[in-house]
């Protein structure tokens, strides 16, 4: 869910890259879906550890805060990374990067395993977060050029699908496996971060044999960290895509961070398979969502997911408050599929408006917000149940969602006015 200046190459023509002709299409072909898998496990690495809160929660005796604290961390480390070192693959080479993201992720993995505590726990999230800020723009970068390489000339409509569903897909599935392991196996704390932590391994063997797609320049470029502007032409339309953003990361964070604790609590189904089974049927409705809507315009994109993520999020209030646990899964199914909806159309809105030689500076812009998002609203969330009840406490931040997305609305129609 994240990207940087990296686009920007993957945007041109693989044909370009000298590497390019150095292998036969068939490895690109091979390569594309290796990269895919890989994307895939490292993303849902990120959220291994959403349906296993309650139990560090149980185990150290800390509160639901907390748990928005720690999820706040990983927030940081993802756009602490983003900004340093998200852009840097377009001169060392994609492998090296992903490489590095990967190695980041087994340090977390290693730290999960150590100590189930919570000073451990904060910094094995701040790693996981700094690994997936470097991988996710590098691996959506890698498959482009990939696809380009192995079907050149052709649609990038396999490209558009597969990133997006190892994207936000891979943020699905780890709740999903980690919540069947810790449920029906031993050892809840460590056995997940094993398995996956082997998957990460493999990972790391098959980018060694996976094609690179750049070619590294006679005189390396000054480094310097990702630039972030908001004048890209549309400044209402900008605005009204970083505002979009916002809203709708808010919706993933609130379901990766919090929402094991409310179905185990408020809605009394403390199963890890559960909760990990919840969280993986919404980012699955946000992925097919963005699949199915491929072929709609950007407009009528945003304003489905704009009703979607309302409608979604009105009622997974009423969920709360009433304590059904099917209303409160249809409701998240809806809100994911809105927020999927939504959060694409404002990668496509800022990836049109800008100039292409600023367009990695504009989606840095749209990402660093939108994980702002991802992070703050849960915060305020955790800090409003310390000093009201969980119903009360959804109920604003249903109400803070709302007005956002009003707000996203008005700022559309202001652009298009102007």
């Amino acid at each position: 869910m994240s990207m940087s200046s990296a686009t920007r190459r993957a945007r041109g023509d693989a044909g370009q890259e000298p590497e390019a002709r150095r292998f036969g299409r068939r490895s690109y072909g091979v390569g594309f879906w290796t990269i895919a898998a890989v994307f895939v496990t490292a993303m849902a690495f990120s959220t291994v550890p959403t349906p296993l809160y309650p139990l560090y929660q149980a185990h150290d005796g800390f509160s639901t805060f907390t748990v928005t604290v720690v999820f706040a961390v990983y927030a940081v480390g993802v756009l602490v990374s983003l900004v340093l070192a998200g852009h840097v693959s377009d001169w060392v080479g994609r492998k090296k990067v992903l490489a590095a993201a990967l190695l980041l992720e087994l340090v977390a993995a290693a730290l999960f395993l150590a100590v189930p505590s919570l000073p451990v726990l904060l910094v094995a999230r701040l790693v996981t977060g700094l690994g997936v800020g470097m991988l996710t723009a590098t691996a959506t970068a890698h498959l482009h050029e990939l696809h380009s390489a192995h079907r050149p000339g052709g649609s990038p409509q396999r490209f558009e699908i597969v990133s997006t569903a190892a994207n936000i897909g891979g943020l699905g599935v780890g709740p999903l496996v980690a919540g069947l392991l810790a449920q029906y196996l031993g050892a809840p704390l460590r056995l997940p971060y094993a398995v996956v932590g082997v998957a990460l391994l493999v990972g790391v063997a098959a980018v060694a044999l996976t094609p690179e797609t750049v070619e590294k320049p006679a005189t390396r470029p000054v480094y310097r960290p990702q630039r972030v502007s908001a004048d890209h032409g549309d400044r209402a339309g900008y605005i009204a895509a970083v505002a979009a953003g916002f809203a709708s990361l808010a919706v993933f964070g609130l379901f990766t961070s919090l929402v094991p604790g409310f179905v185990g609590g408020t809605l009394h189904h403390p199963s890890r398979a559960l909760a990990g089974l919840i969280v993986f049927v919404v980012f699955g409705a946000a992925a097919a969502a963005q699949v199915l809507t491929g072929r709609l315009s950007p407009r009528a994109r945003r304003n489905a997911g704009l009703l979607a993520q309302a409608v979604g999020v009105a009622v997974l209030a009423v969920g709360v408050h009433i304590a059904s646990l099917t209303v409160f899964v249809l409701a998240g199914i809806v809100a994911g599929a809105g927020a999927g909806m939504l959060f694409k159309s404002a990668v496509g809105s800022v990836a049109a408006m800008a100039a292409p030689a600023r367009r990695g500076e504009a989606l840095a812009g749209l990402f660093l917000v939108s994980y702002v998002g991802l992070a703050l609203l849960p915060v305020g969330l955790g800090v409003a149940g310390r000093y009201t009840s969980t119903s009360g406490a959804m109920t604003w931040f249903a109400v803070v969602v709302l007005a956002l997305l009003a707000g996203v609305a008005l700022l559309a129609r202001r652009a298009r006015a102007s």
